[in-house]
């Protein structure tokens, strides 16, 4: 048996709408399925899909109660300490989606620059922004991981 691949991760979003837009508008999702599910308290969900119809965030209103890591937050500037440390996206040019999100609400974290790491080097083109919501997302160029072949890397 083996992983097809990562379905999707959850957000809880305390502002529904707002993080909606930012995920269309900036990196391009579409809104795949909307949904409400009073079990949970849930008023308002979306399941959104990524222009490669493979990856997608599954965003929730901020009222939901459903099982999550760590707790939520009680303010924006509070720091929440988890499993989930960033989520990132391939870009096809980091500074222009990095200027972008800007743009689009989000704060700065850490400036465009190129990474190498390790041995073989494997070298790295990011950014780090947090967005609206409060998600830390990494925005990388597509890398080449050396032994992987070029199709399944």
């Amino acid at each position: 048996m083996q992983i097809k691949g990562l379905a999707h991760i959850a957000i809880q979003a305390t502002d529904y709408q707002g993080t909606l837009e930012f995920y269309t508008q900036v990196f391009g999702f579409r809104v795949g399925h909307h949904w409400s599910l009073p079990r949970y308290r849930i008023q308002e969900a979306s399941m959104l899909v990524s222009p490669d119809g493979r990856t997608c965030l599954e965003i929730f209103d901020n009222d939901a109660v459903i099982a999550a890591q760590g707790r939520k937050a009680e303010t924006a500037d509070e720091i929440a300490h988890g499993a989930l440390l960033h989520l990132a996206f391939y870009v096809e040019n980091v500074e222009v989606m990095y200027q972008h999100a800007l743009e689009h609400g989000a704060k700065p974290c850490e400036e465009p620059s190129t990474l190498s790491l390790g041995e073989p080097p494997l070298v790295v083109k990011n950014a780090l922004v947090y967005s609206p919501n409060g998600e830390v997302i990494e925005l990388m160029e597509e890398v080449r991981f050396p032994g992987i072949p070029k199709e399944l890397s």
